[in-house]
């Protein structure tokens, strides 16, 4: 069993201990998404720390998600608990690179794409530049900003 995935089980017994409602809840619906994830497919598995990351991500752009669409109709009350529940998501997730770190990692992926082909890439390497970019930033940035750093040093 992951580490990740018995704190998240430790960290729910000490949220049913102090009656907090929105961790315990939090907790129960991750727990229950990464549990889904290891039956889901032809045999069951354990996850690995990455791959329960990779729930906990997703888990956190849902609320992110929900957070918007409650605010877009006015109802602040369900918005701010689904903020509350994806800062408590974010603990478990690594910390977000900033912008000024995301654009290094795409000079240094463009750099050793431009390396590996003899010629600056362009649009069409973008699948290569991207394949190292990515890798390089482990989860730590989503696809669409690592997508947009890459684009802006590939040109239109």
């Amino acid at each position: 069993m992951s580490t990740l995935k018995e704190r998240l089980r430790d960290d729910l017994t000490a949220a049913m201990k102090a009656r907090d409602d929105v961790a315990r809840s939090t907790l129960r619906m991750t727990l229950t998404a990464i549990s889904n994830a290891e039956v889901a497919g032809k045999e069951p598995r354990d996850l690995d720390d990455a791959e329960v990351r990779k729930v906990i991500a997703k888990e956190a752009r849902k609320r992110a998600e929900s957070a918007e669409a409650f605010a877009a109709a006015g109802r602040d009350e369900l918005a701010a608990r689904e903020r509350a529940e994806g800062e408590l998501l974010a603990r478990y997730l690594p910390s977000q690179l900033t912008d000024d770190e995301l654009a290094a990692i795409a000079r240094t992926a463009v750099e050793e794409t431009a390396a590996e082909l003899g010629e600056q890439p362009g649009p069409r390497q973008m699948g290569q530049v991207m394949k190292r970019a990515t890798a390089a930033a482990q989860g730590r940035a989503e696809g669409g900003r690592v997508a947009a750093a890459v684009k802006a040093l590939l040109g239109p």
